[in-house]
């Protein structure tokens, strides 16, 4: 049998109750013990407990972590291709403007 244990963890609150959790967790079986890069998506419930959707592990290799930072730092996700096009676009004139250009 596997037992798992959280060795520190941090939280992301966004939304209205959603989270997402980065841990450092061991499994642990038997043989031997296993240390691995958790990420979980969840929310609070009314009553305010946690509860997981989704799980996705890492391998603990500070190389493998360090790239897949870079990669998400890369996605520039501050701006997306929406966004830019918005701002791309031309501002819309306001009515007064519009009155000014007809007198």
């Amino acid at each position: 049998m596997v037992e798992f244990e959280t060795i520190d963890s941090t939280e992301v609150k966004f939304g209205n109750n959603n989270f997402i959790e980065v841990g450092k967790k061991k499994a642990v079986t038997e043989e031997g013990e296993n240390e691995f890069i958790s990420l979980s998506r969840g929310f609070f419930t009314q009553d305010g407990q946690k509860r997981y959707k989704k799980n996705f592990a890492l391998p603990n290799d500070a190389d493998v972590v360090s790239q897949i930072i870079e990669a998400l730092q890369n996605l520039n996700i501050a701006e997306s291709p929406k966004q830019a096009a918005k701002e791309e676009e031309p501002a819309e004139e306001s009515d007064e403007e519009e009155e000014e250009e007809k007198d």
